[in-house]
């Protein structure tokens, strides 16, 4: 794997003859941004990599990636502010692959807030245990110990 740059600025890696240009937030507007929901007619809302606030907003998905491109809740894409529109903010520049994101990491530019570690802590249980999303969590009591002390008397 080799990392060269190009004109633009713009990372290029190579692999195997195989060239993915990395584009990074070059502009102060351009913003990496995490998928929540699809909306619909090429809408997405997204949540912002702000640490303080929790904002959600839309972006639209450009033309040039409709039915090539499909994202899905938990994706990154890369979004710029547009001034068009009140309820829909930004449009979509680039969608980030999982080698985007580890140069970016590298390269310090990924927001924190979106680092893969945060994520897993947060899943983690007392125990350090990952927790099963698939079931509701239930707090043990300590009554339950004592039904199965008077079964075990009988």
């Amino acid at each position: 794997m080799v990392l060269s740059s190009d004109r633009s600025g713009s990372l290029l890696l190579s692999r195997k003859s195989k060239t993915i240009a990395f584009a990074q937030p070059q502009n102060e507007n351009q913003s990496i941004v995490r998928i929540v929901a699809s909306r619909g007619n090429n809408l997405h809302e997204v949540e912002s990599a702000a640490e303080g606030d929790e904002e959600r907003f839309l972006v639209s998905m450009p033309v040039k990636f409709r039915k090539n491109v499909w994202i899905k809740r938990g994706d990154f894409v890369l979004v710029e502010p547009i001034e068009e529109g009140n309820k829909v903010k930004a449009e979509i520049c680039r969608i980030l692959t999982a080698e985007h994101i580890k140069l970016f990491e590298k390269e310090g530019v990924w927001p924190k807030r979106f680092t893969r570690k945060r994520e897993l802590e947060d899943d983690l249980d007392a125990d350090g245990l990952v927790r099963n999303t698939n079931r509701k969590f239930a707090e043990e009591d300590g009554d339950s110990s004592d039904d199965d002390s008077s079964e075990e008397e009988d």
